[in-house]
């Protein structure tokens, strides 16, 4: 489910790979184009050939890449969907098999262990849902695609580095159709720089080894900036008079002042005074409340869907004791062509909210309160039948 991850080491190695390999064009054209700039980098004939032996065009994750319907679904269905009591159990049964492991991840890289558990449990199902894609030829099938070639081409010469030290097998390594491996669903270049020998038999094994996956996972966390020891995100209270157009990631202040404004912890006490942080609506003022702090904003380094990433951070809390949210009662989510139609509506008057694909992300968010507040509406973010109506 990681199909969206940040572009991070990806980009910076793009202009030099897209200068040699282009998109697009026979796919036969496009593996030959690959494999010249894998010599031009340095590795073998032989070695190169061996690596792409195997290579064809899988047209099943195309598919797989076209049809991502799920990130329509607001937070409170989502998260109800993949929030099962089974998996909460599950969860805490692993925390306590593997608790040398956590205590090792919270002591080296300050990642507290709702946090991997709950992507351990979305991503695989605790290692049991792998994906049974081929992963070379997911890459190569994604490089060749023109949709976001910045992102796969560098991880196809990231697989070749693996496989020439013995850790990659392009026949037979398999997962995710976006090129993820193993049970917390990394991709090649991940591996490269944020392997853990976590078991200490001498290999980085994140499809069948738990400690391999889960100390990898909490290196990859550290490398994308999660600040060590802190928490992510919080339910609150907040009062009916609270000034909603200051909500949302956009807006950042103090705990302190947030106390100051009528925001409460709904169970426990807040992050400590100085801690900035944000109040997090994901279904308007009506809805669940959240508090976010800095490290919410690294799970968005994992995954770029606003409901996948707020339901993993939630669930996480969860894992480790959290009580189910208030979910409150929402003005219902606008329907799909609804949605295209609001965004149609939003980019109409100059608001950026990119494709139009009736997913509710973050530019059509704040686009949404702008408005909101234009036309004089509570400006929570939550897109509703009254704000399509006035547009």
């Amino acid at each position: 489910m990681r199909f969206i991850l940040t572009l991070s080491m990806s980009l910076l190695m793009a202009s030099a790979t897209n200068a040699a390999v282009s998109c697009g064009g026979t796919f036969s054209d496009f593996v030959s184009s690959v494999k010249t700039e894998a010599m031009a980098r340095g590795h073998s004939k032989a070695s190169v050939n061996r690596f792409f032996a195997g290579a064809r065009q899988d047209p099943s994750v195309i598919k797989a890449d076209r049809a991502q319907g799920i990130f329509r679904m607001s937070f409170i269905d989502f998260s109800r969907r993949i929030i099962r009591q089974n998996r909460i159990d599950n969860g805490r049964l692993n925390a306590a098999k593997f608790k040398d492991v956590f205590d090792r991840i919270e002591q080296e890289y300050g990642v507290s262990r709702g946090v991997l558990l709950a992507f351990w449990a979305l991503e695989t199902d605790y290692g049991k849902v792998q994906g049974d894609f081929n992963t070379l030829n997911a890459l190569l099938t994604l490089s060749h695609d023109c949709r976001r070639p910045e992102l796969f081409t560098p991880q196809i010469f990231s697989a070749l580095e693996l496989f020439e030290r013995g850790d990659f097998d392009p026949a037979t390594t398999k997962g995710a159709w976006a090129g993820e491996i193993g049970m917390v669903q990394m991709l090649p270049d991940d591996i490269l720089r944020n392997g853990v020998d976590g078991d200490g038999d001498g290999r980085v094994n994140l499809k069948q080894s738990a400690p391999d996956a889960l100390m990898s996972g909490g290196k990859m966390l550290q490398d994308l900036g999660w600040r060590p020891n802190q928490p992510w995100l919080q339910e609150i209270t907040v009062p009916d008079d609270l000034d909603w157009s200051q909500t949302g990631l956009r807006s950042v202040k103090t705990v302190s002042e947030w106390s100051a404004l009528g925001v409460k912890a709904r169970a426990g006490q807040l992050g400590s005074d100085e801690l900035p942080a944000s109040v997090l609506l994901p279904m308007g003022r009506k809805g669940p409340a959240f508090l976010a702090y800095p490290n919410f904003s690294t799970y968005f380094e994992w995954n770029k869907s606003f409901v996948y990433v707020t339901s993993a951070a939630y669930f996480a809390t969860r894992l480790e004791g959290a009580q189910i949210y208030d979910a409150g009662n929402p003005d219902p989510a606008l329907s799909d062509a609804k949605m295209k139609s609001l965004q149609s509506k939003l980019a109409a008057r100059g608001h950026d909210v990119g494709k139009i694909d009736g997913i509710l992300g973050a530019r059509t968010r704040a686009a949404v309160q702008k408005e909101q507040l234009r036309l004089g509406l509570p400006a929570d973010a939550w897109p509703t039948e009254q704000l399509l109506g006035k547009l």
